[in-house]
């Protein structure tokens, strides 16, 4: 897959095979596109955020973005290596017209690609990420084999700004009770993967008197480990917070907006948790609300808004944007993804890292109980997620036949098609659909037990004409 993986072009925004179907003149293009899909949108010459995940691929690609955007007759503010919610945070900060972020997020380091955030600073609404794609398509060739334009003289009139990372820490400062967190001593673990979340992360532990053994807290252009917060690939982090005295570990992703959390017996609670237990301290704090999430997130949440008269879970299609839709479509007090993405709009309309430890350490400092313990009052449910290469089953053109195949052999049950196939059961639920981000297809499946769980998905896999 990553030698032969598409250019991925989606609501996520672009992503691809670094040299192979990520390029400079790829990121010239798509800095074009952006531009000038602002351009058309504004009256004025549009100020435009950038920064990069840490990468060292993403310094060239971001350049020729840039000097795609310059062309256009935009005005950029880069903000170097900087995590994706600390971009929509200073889109809200000084009132620029958009984002443009060389990102691959949670991609393994032979990827790298681009997002895009609006005036809100938040993913744009489906449709208009269309028409970013549409026009990304009209100025790019693929069989242009031309080196991409040099970045222009004037790229010197870039603005640079390297305060980002203060002004987000002191926005979720403003919204924390910083002084209960202070008071309960707490001791964590932090893996940042060398990425963008690095220093930022350092600044907040540090204003709330918590004291970190973080690893991995240098940006490198590399990363220490593949860097998907998964259990798989936290080991070193689980390790370390099982042989200390801590309250808990977090995994970052490279861009720094998923989070994945350690328990203090160093047991990976995983990434579906991240978001169950900071809708909890929310509604703790608000008495009840509304709060979004996507398809293939987690009942825990649903759990989470039982406890609270009056609170409801809306759903959406996957995607970051889909969701931020939802939320405000509904006025959600907090939303997200299972992949541990946290949105907290006071905050921002991106997913963010810093939101999700704040909360959750606010929750440890407020409960004064363990991480395991309070984990534990939510209902446990089984999640296994599957994910194969469409190369493997016969390509994009097998997906559809195989969601409608599924669709109709239940259709007795709850079924909901807005993105791929969810159907929920009695016992459990299973969605079916194809990434947004990778050239695969994805099952998840979600019961009481795993052997449940594993159940479900082998019957849809089945259905589907999928391998189990």
């Amino acid at each position: 897959m990553m030698n032969s993986a598409p250019l991925m072009l989606s609501v996520s925004g672009a992503r691809g095979i670094v040299g192979k179907t990520m390029t400079p003149q790829v990121a010239h293009a798509f800095g074009l596109a952006f531009g000038s899909w602002l351009i058309e949108h504004s009256n004025k010459a549009p100020h435009v955020i950038t920064s990069r995940d840490g990468r060292e691929s993403g310094a060239e690609l971001l350049e020729h973005a840039i000097a795609g955007l310059l062309r256009t007759g935009c005005r950029v503010t880069d903000l170097g290596v900087a995590m994706t919610p600390t971009v929509g945070v200073m889109v809200l900060h000084t009132h620029a017209d958009g984002a443009l972020i060389s990102t691959a997020s949670h991609n393994p380091i032979e990827w790298n690609g681009f997002k895009c955030l609006d005036t809100s600073g938040a993913a744009p609404p489906v449709e208009q990420a269309n028409e970013i794609i549409e026009g990304f398509k009209k100025r790019w060739n693929p069989n242009n084999v031309e080196r991409a334009p040099t970045p222009m003289h004037d790229m010197n009139t870039v603005v640079r700004q390297t305060d980002a990372d203060e002004i987000h820490v002191r926005r979720v400062l403003e919204l924390i009770d910083r002084e209960t967190i202070r008071a309960a001593k707490l001791s964590v673990v932090v893996d940042s993967v060398n990425g963008a979340g690095c220093r930022a992360v350092g600044l907040l532990l540090e204003q709330l008197g918590v004291r970190l053994e973080h690893l991995n807290g240098v940006v490198t252009g590399a990363f220490a480990h593949t860097p998907e917060p998964t259990e798989a690939n936290l080991h070193q982090l689980a390790d370390a917070v099982a042989k200390g005295s801590f309250a808990c570990g977090f995994a970052q992703d490279p861009d720094a907006d998923r989070l994945a959390i350690v328990d203090e017996n160093g047991r990976y609670i995983g990434e579906e948790y991240t978001l169950a237990l900071c809708a909890l301290r929310v509604l703790e704090r608000v008495g009840s609300g509304a709060m979004a999430t996507n398809l293939s997130t987690s009942r825990m949440i649903d759990s989470v808004a039982a406890k609270f008269s009056g609170s409801r879970v809306y759903r959406s299609a996957v995607g970051e944007a889909n969701v931020v839709a939802a939320m405000k479509n509904s006025n959600s007090v907090i939303g997200g993804e299972g992949n541990g993405g946290v949105i907290w709009p006071s905050v921002c309309w991106i997913r963010d890292s810093l939101s999700g430890i704040a909360l959750t350490l606010e929750l440890l400092a407020t409960r004064g109980k363990k991480l395991s313990v309070i984990a534990a009052e939510i209902p446990a449910v089984s999640m296994i997620k599957r994910k194969l290469e469409l190369s493997g089953i016969g390509g994009i053109a097998a997906v559809q036949p195989a969601l409608e195949r599924v669709a109709a052999a239940f259709a007795g049950a709850k079924v909901d098609t807005s993105d791929g196939v969810r159907v929920d059961l009695p016992n459990g639920w299973v969605h079916l659909r194809a990434s947004n981000t990778e050239p695969i297809i994805r099952l998840i499946a979600e019961a009481a037990t795993a052997s449940q769980a594993n159940a479900l998905a082998d019957e849809v896999a089945g259905i589907a004409g999928l391998p189990a």
